[in-house]
Order: structure tokens, then C-alpha cells, then sequence
């Protein structure tokens, strides 16, 4: 994406004025999009957004610059608004990259990139057709398709030089279905870091049924009897459940600012002994994995809770050089516009000997959550809500 020369010297710039690591995120996005709303195409979009960011650390201090421009100028100006605010000198260094591989590579077999348009469209009409063979009761369905592709190269001034390729695909439907005044919503989007060839495995009539008889069964649904009940979790459900209630609790930022209840119990037996959660992004072709994380650590699994004991954290390399440890591989970008913070990435509850039917066996009484929808937590109490679908 740019020539190894113009890295050094942009990363030269950024330590001119002293600061002790230099780090160049450059980002190139190809994407597109469209929406299909009660069998009109409502919209269809594709778009490339390219630049860079500079990082310059000195001290316990980061200073950020970006460009959406990749010539030597502008790279090197915001190489120089980054070294600003560093004061002091720094040896000349010969900043050899060291080349990394991936262990893991997420391959799209069929580049969704090559697809027509119009084969896409097509995807969403027969989502839509297949909704509405679900029953009369649907009224109005939604599908939405998105698929990109993400270039990224990062080069530090200790020597890291990587290159990643990230496609990601996503079909998602929400259908609404009314019958005598009641109104509900069904939903699903299947997502992967993969081409098309993941419509093919999560076709879109099945994605589309899926949302629809979702809505249609709610629209028999009674209250749930109020109170403290025992909740028995479906499949995926304990890795959303995981993913919020846990999961951001852990991440560095929130533990080393005081606003994690997480803060000082590595090691503490806190949940039961029964649960082994895990971050992780080697899992094949998963909407969170990778090869390498935005600052070219390579993808790994971290161990969170082992039977119920504390393990870790989730650490991006500033954070981790802080507690004196390795980075677990989580820092993440929204784009070369945004430093990295730490964040998860693909987070699961790891099975257990237990089988399903015996978990149901031994709850004499409780409330069984097929799917869930929408939930939040305060990493500070550790508090948390979720929906149920």
C-alpha cells in the first residue's frame, strides 16, 4: 500500500521531536450496501475510503494525527502535527522491518467483491418473498445487505511491518407482523469475515424465515410471570451474555481508570466453577476475528475466567506496557481516524460435560431464552439488563 522508504521517513518525522515509539495505520475500505424495503430497492451504495494515522507515544502520552490522503506530503504533515507536542531529541535509528505471518488466514473463497450488483438485489428479493410465505401476518419486511473489504498495512518504529486482508459479509431482516392490533419484530443477520460464499451457507430464504416466524410467534406471546427465576440460556445466547455482562468489564481502558468492577480481582474465584469464557479471534471466519488486531499483534485466544477464576484482562499494547505485561492481541480501531483502545473480539462460554436435555432436566421450574435481543451492563457495578426475542 506504500513503499517501505516513505514508511521510514514518515515514521522519522513522527519521532523527530523525541518521542520514544512512532506507529503508521494506513487503512484502504471498499465497500457496499443496499436496502431493500417491501420489495422496493431503497437503497444501493458502494463507496472506497482510504488514508492513514500516526501515532506518536512519548512518555505516558499519545498524540494522534490522520489524513484521508496517502501522498508523501500529507503524510508527512500529520507525522509533524503528531511529533508537536513531544519535546526532546531522539537517535537516528535504521528502522528494519521485521515482516510478520499471520498463523491464521480468514480466506474468502468467492470474493464478494466480484459478485454483480444485481445478484445481491436478487438476494434481498428472495429474502423478502420468503418472509412473506412465512404467514399473512407479516406486514412489512426489511433486508439489508453489506459487504467489504478492508486493506490494512501497520508499520511501528521498533520494527513491526504488517499486511491484512479483511472481507466481511453481512445479510441481515427484520420483518413486522400485526394480527387484531398486536404489532411484534423478528430479526436475524448472519455476519462473517468471509466472501460470498457465506450466502451460500446462511442462505438468505432461510435468514428471512428465520426473522419472520420470529414475529409471528411472538404475536401469541403471553407475559412472563414476574420474579427471581432460574433462566436457562440458548445456543449463542451465554456468548451475548458473556460478551456484555463480562466482557467490557475486562477491557484495560475501563479496569485501569477505576471503572470496572473487575478492578484488582485477578486471581478471585468469581463466578462458578462451571463457566471458562474466553476472547478469541482465531476462530475461523467469525464477524470478530482477524490475523493480526489494529496494532499488529497477532490473533490469539485469551482465557478470561477459568473455571470461574479471573485470568485476565483485555490489554491493547499501551495498556499492557502499563501493567507490565503482553498485549492479548484486542486493540481495535473504528478506522484510520481513531486510535486503538482495547476491545473484544469473538467471546464464548466454553462448553461444559453437561447435555442439553440434562440442563433442562434438572430445572424443576424457570424460563427458557431462545434468543436474545438487545442488552447493556455498567462495567463500574457490574450490573446488567437484557431483552429477550
Amino acid at each position: 500500500m506504500l513503499d517501505p522508504d516513505l514508511v521510514r521517513e514518515v515514521l522519522r518525522a513522527g519521532l523527530a521531536n523525541g518521542g520514544r515509539f512512532a506507529e503508521l495505520f494506513v487503512e484502504e475500505r471498499s465497500s457496499l450496501s443496499a436496502r431493500l424495503d417491501d420489495g422496493k430497492v431503497e437503497e444501493l451504495t458502494s463507496g472506497l475510503d482510504r488514508g492513514a494515522g500516526i501515532r506518536v507515544v512519548h512518555g505516558e502520552t499519545a498524540a494522534y494525527a490522520y489524513s484521508n490522503r496517502l501522498d508523501r506530503d500529507s503524510l508527512l504533515a500529520v507525522a509533524a502535527a503528531a511529533a508537536a507536542s513531544a519535546r526532546g531529541s531522539r537517535p537516528e535509528d535504521s528502522l528494519d522491518f521485521r515482516t510478520s505471518e499471520p498463523s491464521l488466514v480468514h480466506r474468502a473463497s468467492r470474493p464478494a467483491e466480484a459478485i454483480p450488483p444485481e445478484d445481491k438485489v436478487a438476494w434481498l428479493r428472495e429474502a423478502d418473498d420468503a418472509a412473506r410465505s412465512v404467514g399473512p401476518e407479516v406486514r412489512q419486511v426489511v433486508a439489508g445487505y453489506g459487504d467489504s473489504v478492508q486493506r490494512i498495512l501497520i508499520a511501528t518504529s521498533d520494527g513491526r511491518w504488517v499486511k491484512e486482508e479483511r472481507p466481511r459479509i453481512r445479510l441481515v431482516v427484520q420483518v413486522v407482523a400485526a394480527r387484531d392490533g398486536v404489532i411484534e419484530t423478528g430479526f436475524w443477520g448472519p455476519a462473517g469475515l468471509a466472501g460470498a460464499e457465506f450466502v451460500d451457507e446462511h442462505p438468505p430464504r432461510e435468514t428471512a424465515e428465520r426473522a419472520a416466524r420470529q414475529a409471528v410467534a411472538m404475536l401469541d406471546g403471553i407475559d412472563a410471570p414476574a420474579g427471581e427465576t432460574a433462566v436457562v440460556m440458548g445456543p449463542g445466547g451465554g456468548g451475548i451474555l458473556f460478551h456484555e455482562a463480562c466482557g467490557h468489564g475486562l477491557e484495560a481502558d475501563l479496569v485501569q481508570k477505576g471503572s470496572s468492577i473487575y478492578q484488582g480481582k485477578l486471581g478471585q474465584m468469581l463466578a462458578s466453577p462451571l463457566v471458562t469464557g474466553v476472547d478469541e479471534s482465531t476462530v475461523p471466519n467469525a464477524w470478530g476475528s482477524f490475523s493480526f488486531d489494529d496494532e499488529g499483534w497477532p490473533a490469539q485466544r485469551t482465557v478470561l475466567f477459568e473455571e470461574g477464576v479471573l485470568q485476565a484482562y483485555l490489554y491493547d499494547r499501551l495498556r499492557a506496557e502499563r501493567d507490565g505485561v503482553s498485549s492479548s492481541g484486542n486493540g481495535r480501531r473504528q478506522s484510520y481516524a481513531h486510535l486503538p483502545i482495547p476491545r473484544m473480539t469473538n467471546t464464548s462460554i466454553l462448553p461444559g460435560e453437561a447435555r442439553p436435555e440434562e440442563v433442562i432436566g434438572d430445572t424443576a421450574s424457570g424460563f427458557y431464552a431462545k434468543a436474545l435481543g438487545g442488552g447493556q451492563v455498567n462495567p463500574a457495578t457490574g450490573d446488567f439488563v437484557f431483552g429477550v426475542t
